[in-house]
């Protein structure tokens, strides 16, 4: 497992890096070359430039992030699933709890914290649309679709050399995505969760 920096300043563990991720995408959604397309024209279709099609650019990048990172949130979804004591389990058995009373009253109730935990830590990035992935991924032929806040002052302040609207702008999503953290965890107490402070 790799550590790489996010522009948040946090570590995040990466199975994969965004390079790697675009380069399967690449080998199987490329136009002349990709695997999808193969079989499309053995089909007798048309190729289609998925990468480069504004209808096609934004389902890419949901699907390549759900993919991306559904591995870590198992791992971690997994590891709280672990610490529900065993014993409710077998007392639900006992009283005659099938597998959906048992999700519903043990295992939801057991990673809610977890969950919440996430919940929050994930709003506060919620501005943050994944840089590295859109950046990577995105082409002239995409802006009008694909850019975001963090691409968009990336090329005004490292293209163009306007530092002042590039840090104003993240300066602003800074104080959004705090607001946003404190809302939340008022929010996950005030519903009996425990937050994050």
């Amino acid at each position: 497992m790799v550590q790489a920096d996010h522009p948040d300043g946090h570590l995040r563990p990466l199975f994969l890096s965004w390079v790697i991720v675009y380069g399967l995408a690449v080998a199987f959604l490329a136009q002349d070359t990709g695997i999808v397309n193969y079989y499309i024209r053995e089909l007798g279709g048309a190729p289609v430039n998925f990468l480069a099609d504004n209808g096609t650019f934004r389902s890419i990048l949901i699907s390549t992030d759900i993919w991306k990172n559904t591995g870590f949130g198992a791992i971690i979804y997994l590891a709280s699933l672990a610490t529900i004591n065993q014993e409710l389990y077998e007392a639900a058995v006992v009283d005659g709890a099938g597998r959906w009373r048992q999700l519903w009253h043990i295992t939801l109730p057991g990673i809610r914290d977890v969950f919440i935990l996430l919940l929050i830590l994930r709003i506060g990035s919620i501005l943050d649309a994944g840089f590295e992935q859109v950046y990577i991924f995105l082409n002239a032929r995409v802006y009008e679709v694909g850019d975001i806040i963090d691409t968009w002052v990336f090329r005004r302040g490292l293209e163009q050399l306007e530092f002042s609207v590039a840090i104003a702008t993240n300066l602003f999503k800074s104080v959004i995505g705090f607001i946003l953290v404190i809302g939340a965890n008022k929010l996950a107490k005030k519903f009996g969760g425990s937050g994050i402070w």
